[in-house]
């Protein structure tokens, strides 16, 4: 029988800022019953100024995930490291990872593809990031590891004796990054670190975990190696389940397009006029309705989830963390979705 892990995607959307408190609440909530039903990790995002993260800080917030659990992992998809001093979030995920006990993740990326705002917010320019996020990493990792750290960067000046709690993982906690393109996953590949991965068409998926295995058996993993590094791999989709396909498709598909229609907007007021020419280094065109839910939302009963999941799994998807809560939808639908799939697709895959 297959083994997969299941995590829960925490993308916390308030679509209305009077209500910001109320879905912070929800989502602890959510977190804790994540844990009670079995589910193996929950996964924080970054967004600001919009709304689409209500808790907005994943650091702040993971630090009170871990005082409301004992078991369930913490991770970060992600943690947008150009918005971040790279010695101040050492000390931060050292101390939750204290606090846990082990069980944080720190997911990195360079961010808001779409979102200009969000850097502009931070007097960052989204030009620099990818820059800054390779160099915050590498600031980060010599934080956790090293002591009379020295280090010169482009964007960074530090000297400091060592930080202090010191990670309660040896060495440090569990590293991974977003990647999808070629390149992106290729230089994972080559350090031996796991992946995560946003929604995407299957058979893109499946390529990229093709290239994921070959090119660490290039450089010169070994095949326990590869398996260990994508058995930590993970993989984001939207569910909505509910007794049948019909009605869990009619709640999905709305919910996903309110969220969809918040985003959007929240871009074409707050993002700066560019024309095509002039958009800057690292931004993306988001994708259209259409294909953003075809590439993110799996809708249905129990058992079309389950055949959902085996075409994921034959696509070379190890662990897929799932977005249940989708556009603010009601708690106590958010809860039946995830109380069918703990209860009876889970099992099937574990």
């Amino acid at each position: 029988m297959s083994v997969m892990r299941f995590g829960l995607f925490i993308f916390a959307v308030s679509l209305d800022s009077q209500r910001d408190g109320e879905v912070i609440s929800k989502t602890l909530r959510q977190v804790e019953f994540a844990e009670e039903l079995g589910f193996d990790a929950v996964f924080l995002a970054e967004h600001h100024f919009d709304g689409s993260s209500a808790y907005v800080d994943p650091v702040v917030f993971a630090a009170a995930l871990a005082a409301k659990t004992t078991s369930i992992e913490i991770g970060f998809a992600v943690v947008q490291l150009a918005l971040h001093h790279p010695v101040r979030l050492a000390e931060q995920t050292a101390l939750i990872d204290q606090l846990s006990g082990g069980r944080l993740i720190v997911g990195t990326g360079r961010g808001s593809l779409y979102n200009i705002f969000e850097y502009l917010g931070y007097g960052v320019s989204i030009e620099d990031g990818a820059d800054m996020a390779a160099e915050s990493e590498d600031l980060l990792l010599k934080a956790w590891t090293q002591t009379n750290v020295r280090h010169e960067g482009k964007f960074w000046q530090s000297r400091f004796g060592e930080i202090r709690p010191r990670p309660y993982r040896d060495p440090h906690p569990e590293l991974v990054r977003a990647a999808m393109s070629q390149a992106s996953v290729t230089e994972m590949a080559r350090l031996g670190r796991p992946i995560l991965m946003g929604s995407a068409p299957s058979r893109l998926i499946a390529d990229r975990f093709a290239l994921y295995k070959a090119e660490m058996k290039k450089a010169g993993f070994d095949d326990k190696e590869i398996a260990q590094r994508m058995s930590r791999s993970w993989v984001a989709r939207g569910a909505c389940l509910a007794p049948t396909d019909e009605e869990a498709i009619e709640i999905g598909t709305a919910a996903h397009l309110r969220e969809f229609e918040h985003a959007t907007k929240a871009r074409e007021r707050w993002n700066p006029s560019l024309s095509a020419e002039k958009l800057p280094a690292g931004y993306n065109t988001p994708p259209s309705v259409e294909e953003d839910l075809g590439d993110t939302l799996l809708a249905g009963s129990p058992d079309t989830l389950r055949k959902h999941l085996a075409d994921l799994e034959a696509s070379g998807v190890p662990n897929v963390f799932f977005q249940m809560d989708i556009g603010d939808m009601d708690e106590h639908l958010v809860r039946r979705s995830m109380k069918l799939f703990a209860e009876e697709v889970m099992p099937e895959f574990s």
